[in-house]
């Protein structure tokens, strides 16, 4: 029974073993994301025996290809939310933080947990695709939604109530009122220039 934490950066990876008893398997050791990296990885944890599995934290994107390499070599590999290891609290009360630190609890975890760890099975392309896209568009949105928040902060700093004019929908051609008005009148002599009536 060899429990293997790997804890996952860019570009890099800090691979530790434990069998129980608090037994080291493999000591902490760094492998880099380049497939000769991989691989080497992958033989350092098939060299442990047959009962391993591979405990990894999702790190956004960085544990992906990780994971997809070693389950290509037929490694069982658990991919975990990083949270339930932080919660697990590790059996230590001091906070080291260090990758090997890291990669021994995640592996401490794994033992923990042995009957519970779930076999991670790799997206296909397309659900891949759509997770990048969805990403894409939210970061889209937050953006958009941060600068219209700025837009809207200023022209009531500049003239104060002027949003509570702007209360219908946007045109059928996606423009919006307030816009238009903040595209027109971007300075206050652009104001000045034309007519009390206009």
């Amino acid at each position: 029974m060899n429990a293997v934490g790997i804890d996952v950066s860019k570009g890099k990876s800090m691979v530790a073993a434990l069998r129980p008893m608090g037994e080291v398997a493999l000591l902490p050791r760094e492998f880099l994301h380049t497939e000769v990296g991989l691989e080497q990885m992958a033989y350092a944890i098939t060299t442990l025996g047959e009962d391993t599995r591979v405990i990894i934290e999702a790190t956004g994107r960085y544990h992906e290809p990780v994971a997809a390499a070693l389950h290509k070599y037929g490694i069982y590999v658990c991919v975990l939310n990083p949270l339930y290891i932080k919660q697990s609290g590790g059996g230590s009360i001091r906070k080291v933080k260090t990758d090997k630190a890291d990669a021994m609890k995640i592996a401490k975890y794994g033992l923990d947990n042995w009957v519970d760890l779930r076999e991670y099975t790799p997206m296909d392309t397309v659900r891949q695709q759509l997770k990048l896209c969805s990403r894409q568009y939210n970061l889209y949105m937050k953006t958009v939604v941060s600068l219209q928040n700025n837009l809207i902060s200023l022209t009531d700093k500049t003239f104060p109530g002027v949003n509570e004019l702007f209360s219908s929908p946007e045109r059928a051609d996606g423009h919006q009122k307030w816009v238009d008005f903040v595209m027109t009148f971007w300075h206050c002599d652009c104001i000045c220039r034309v007519s009390e009536k206009a």
